[in-house]
């Protein structure tokens, strides 16, 4: 009865439990989905993640090359994320070319990369106007149940926390670069962002960590990505639903609580991979 009754008036069925403070998974309104994290697991990439958020699952590998540096930044590396969300993860999406939703999801994160900080690009530089590092994030899902950029920008971070670059010197007298895979080099990390995302219901009810289904029947999402400091680095709102003041900071404040499990998370995880 109640499965008939979900697929007749999937709305009314969400409502009559959200006015119990709960959600049909079991959930309290501002409770994430189960969040797992692996490191390090392509081997073939200089860095690489595995995020699970309940079911979302997203994998990011970062692939390091050299090359030379912008002119008008000729002491600055290049950080090219691209976030990918094939036909294999839901059926919402279509093979071929990015969708809406893809491209929409590689910006924000490209705007996280920017407005955090996370890494300085002069960290990336080799040798001024001559060679520099460009990081290739690719960040695909595997399984899509909704909230994907809160698992991208997590499987984003932890990857760059994996990456492991070879020393490279400009050989004066040929001017070329030698590198050398012996001796390898962590990535600085100089921020750690977190992505926290809400789904409004009814202009006025917010859930933390939507799934899928409960994308679809919001009335709006916000994301509010917090850095080390619990300062605020990006607002993501994609039209929707009107947030007041007050609800804006209910979210940046969850937000900030939720940087302190992330950082924990990957913290924890770090410490148990042996080094190499």
């Amino acid at each position: 009865m109640a499965t008939a009754f979900k697929t007749v008036e999937p709305l009314e069925y969400y409502r009559r439990f959200l006015k119990e403070n709960c959600r049909p998974d079991g959930r309290e309104l501002g409770e994430f989905r189960a969040t797992t994290v692996n490191i390090g697991s392509i081997t073939t990439a200089d860095g690489s993640a595995l995020v699970k958020l309940g079911n979302t699952t997203v994998i990011c590998g970062v692939k390091a090359e050299l090359a030379a540096p912008a002119v008008d930044s000729a002491n600055k590396g290049y950080i090219v994320p691209n976030v990918e969300l094939p036909s294999l993860c839901s059926t919402r999406f279509r093979s071929g070319p990015p969708g809406e939703e893809a491209q929409a999801a590689s910006q924000f994160i490209a705007d996280v990369i920017e407005n955090s900080q996370i890494i300085a690009k002069e960290d990336l530089c080799v040798a001024n106007g001559k060679l520099a590092w460009v990081l290739y994030c690719d960040i695909i899902c595997l399984d899509y149940d909704g909230n994907i950029l809160d698992a991208s920008a997590f499987a984003l971070l932890a990857a760059l926390k994996n990456v492991q670059l070879p020393s490279v010197t400009i050989n004066e007298e040929t001017g070329l670069s030698e590198v050398n895979l012996k001796q390898k080099n962590p990535l600085i990390i100089r921020k750690h962002p977190v992505a926290t995302s809400f789904a409004i219901f009814d202009d006025t009810l917010l859930i933390v960590d939507p799934t899928a289904e409960e994308e679809d029947l919001a009335t709006g999402t916000v994301t509010i990505v917090t850095d080390d400091e619990g300062r605020l680095c990006s607002v993501h709102k994609p039209g929707g639903s009107p947030l007041t003041g007050a609800k804006l900071q209910d979210c940046i404040t969850r937000a900030v609580t939720r940087h302190k499990e992330v950082k924990k998370l990957i913290d924890k995880v770090i410490k148990s991979i042996k080094p190499k």
